[in-house]
């Protein structure tokens, strides 16, 4: 089979988040398990480092015995490139779906790499959103368009880095033996929010692209509009960084509103899904309720229903918002009643 399974191939042509790798006879050649030495395949290597550089993560997915396979990415000095392990005798699928689930991504955001078309057609039947690829294509994997991002940002380029900095962060989440709660004060979180730069263009276009479940509206801007709508006195283009005692985790939140002399629209919120467990979307939102009241405006927001957003609107609704009108999907709502979600976990500056 040299083509992608046809089942991920047509599920649209999305950017590839994270490509899952199998092991033996696919990264390198041969079975490590069986007393190889295999040297890795020079042309996958190239793929490794291509995709890493655009931002693509790299998981494994692949049978055998985890520290083994662990020492052996070591000795060739690869380690460093996977975010996920998943070493074991059970089914692929599982494993990818653990992968999806560990990273925060969507399974529709994941592709597969394996020699064995039985592998890669267990994984296409339990998991049909995901593309499966055979191991003599991974050499030219960087040159499909599921595998080039639109922009490559400095962000992206450290996305392994941000990563595995939350795979430490969940470790003492497990490690942690109070309320959830505590855990999130002991984080001593800080959201830095500033108005857009040209320099931030780039990455605010690429969260519209890769957020899906944490935005408001489902709008994908570009960076033309972009542009434009920082230019504008009648829009505020925001961006938003997040960092605790373990490091940064980025540039995580874009938001845009449209304002006039009484009111302040909230055409466009949205936040990373790595952030998801940090409370932050209702930090910000609560924020800018506060700043256009201080400006005196009414704060108000749309929302447009998408198949995974609904998140969206119940932060909209514990923050206070009620449904003033309705133009088809298109809702308009306004902040009118005491926000219901804790805030004080997070600490906001702004310039």
């Amino acid at each position: 089979m040299s083509t992608a399974t046809s089942k991920g191939t047509n599920k649209g042509m999305s950017t590839v988040k994270c490509l899952v790798w199998d092991l033996d006879d696919t990264l390198w050649d041969g079975v490590v398990l069986e007393g190889d030495d295999p040297e890795p395949v020079p042309a996958a290597v190239a793929t490794l480092n291509a995709l890493d550089e655009r931002g693509i993560l790299h998981a494994v997915a692949s049978r055998g015995e985890h520290e083994v396979a662990a020492a052996h990415l070591r000795r060739h000095g690869l380690d460093d490139l996977f975010t996920v392990l998943e070493v074991g005798w059970g089914a692929k699928s599982a494993a990818v779906r653990r992968i999806a689930e560990t990273l925060g991504i969507g399974l529709d955001t994941l592709a597969f790499v394996d020699n064995d078309p039985v592998e890669r057609a267990e994984v296409a039947a339990e998991l049909p959103m995901v593309r499966c690829y055979p191991a003599e294509l991974a050499g030219q994997l960087p040159e499909r368009e599921e595998f080039r991002p639109p922009f490559v940002t400095a962000e992206s380029r450290q996305r392994r880095t941000l990563y595995r900095v939350e795979a430490d962060r969940r470790a003492a989440q497990d490690d942690h033996t109070g309320p959830a709660t505590d855990f999130l004060t002991s984080l001593d979180l800080t959201l830095t929010l500033r108005p857009a730069t040209p320099d931030d263009l780039a990455r605010a276009h690429e969260l519209t692209v890769r957020t899906h479940q944490l935005n408001t509206t489902g709008w994908s801007a570009d960076m033309a509009e972009l542009r434009r709508l920082c230019a504008r006195d009648d829009h505020e283009v925001l961006v938003a960084s997040l960092t605790d005692r373990f490091g940064p985790y980025g540039t995580v939140g874009l938001a845009i509103s449209e304002t006039d002399a009484t009111r302040s629209v909230l055409k466009l919120l949205l936040m990373s899904c790595r952030v998801t467990s940090r409370g932050v979307g209702a930090v910000l939102l609560d924020h800018l309720v506060r700043r256009a009241l201080a400006a005196g405006r009414r704060p108000m927001a749309e929302f447009v229903p998408t198949e995974v957003n609904r998140i969206m609107l119940v932060t909209l609704r514990f923050a206070g918002f009620e449904v003033v009108d309705r133009d088809g999907d298109r809702l308009l709502l306004e902040q009118r009643n005491e926000p219901s979600a804790r805030t004080g976990h997070v600490r906001v500056v702004t310039p």
